[in-house]
């Protein structure tokens, strides 16, 4: 299941994704769960967790749900988090094409959640800073209350995934040993366009993610590579940060950022700059940049 927050007539509404198979062929169709009086807000949704879902399911099984298309919603970002935790170098190659080594451990660092905007919506550039790279990433969304919890457990923790951009401006990331500063600007965390619910998608199985800047493609990798994986992922983070119903896990980002490619080469993003991320199983998740 796919699931979405949306704002249609000027209100929230929280919908599930029409499939093909399901839809005739069409494939921008949402279903409108919010129309049944059961979910007016995805962090609700969330929390209810397993629950949620049976009812959603029981819902889209017997009713009639009226439909949008999702060509003209405006959509939320998949969640309203307490945290945004990201894992950095988790990729050999990305760790390797930057001029670093695959870390012992885990890297954490974090955004803000101002940093988190949706699908479609526009990302306003700094205009004090210019060097602008992408980072097409698979994150985690945090389905339980988590502490301390094993890898074992980990997998009964998240609700489900989505796509992420961890837009990065090298020229602050740098200025000291701590990534924040270059991590956590206004609109620098994309994410969405969908949540896949984690019985309906497989972050261990062979899911392509890629990213493309004005229809080029500049990154394509595959999850399976990750240094750490999702489960042990969460558990680690679970050590250090205890982790609520909507948070958000940045996974790390695969070869390809401009920032690993020779200085001479390397041609930052810019203004009017269309990036889009796509994760199999899930979606893509598009950003246009734009002048402040």
């Amino acid at each position: 299941m796919k699931l979405c927050s949306i704002i249609f007539n000027g209100h929230q509404r929280v919908c599930v994704k029409i499939e093909d198979d399901q839809s005739g062929g069409a494939n921008h169709t949402l279903a409108d769960i919010t129309s049944l009086g059961l979910y007016d807000n995805i962090s609700s949704l969330i929390a209810d967790g397993d629950k949620a879902l049976s009812v959603i399911s029981d819902a889209l099984r017997s009713e009639n749900l009226p439909v949008l298309d999702e060509r003209h919603v405006k959509f939320l970002p998949v969640t309203d988090p307490k945290k945004i935790i990201c894992l950095g170098l988790n990729y050999k190659d990305h760790a390797e094409e930057t001029g670093g080594t695959p870390p012992e451990h885990p890297v954490f660092f974090s955004k803000f959640n101002d940093s988190l905007i949706a699908h479609g919506e526009p990302v306003t550039l700094p205009a004090w800073l210019h060097k602008f790279d992408y980072e097409a990433e698979l994150v985690i969304v945090v389905g339980k209350h988590a502490y301390n919890v094993s890898t074992e457990e980990a997998g009964n923790c998240i609700f489900g995934y989505t796509c992420g951009n961890d837009l990065s401006a090298r020229d602050s990331q740098f200025l000291s040993s701590q990534w924040l500063s270059g991590k956590a600007l206004p609109g620098f965390g994309p994410v969405g366009p969908y949540i896949a619910t984690s019985d309906s998608f497989d972050p261990y199985a062979s899911n392509g993610i890629s990213c493309e800047v004005n229809g080029v493609t500049v990154q394509s990798a595959n999850t399976k590579d990750m240094i750490t994986p999702c489960f042990e992922a969460l558990s680690s983070a679970s050590r250090f940060f205890p982790l609520s119903p909507g948070d958000l896990i940045f996974t790390g980002t695969p070869a390809g950022v401009i920032m690993g490619k020779p200085k001479d080469h390397r041609v930052w993003l810019k203004a009017g700059d269309a990036v889009k991320v796509t994760i199999d199983g899930i979606g893509t998740l598009v950003s246009v940049l734009k002048s402040p």
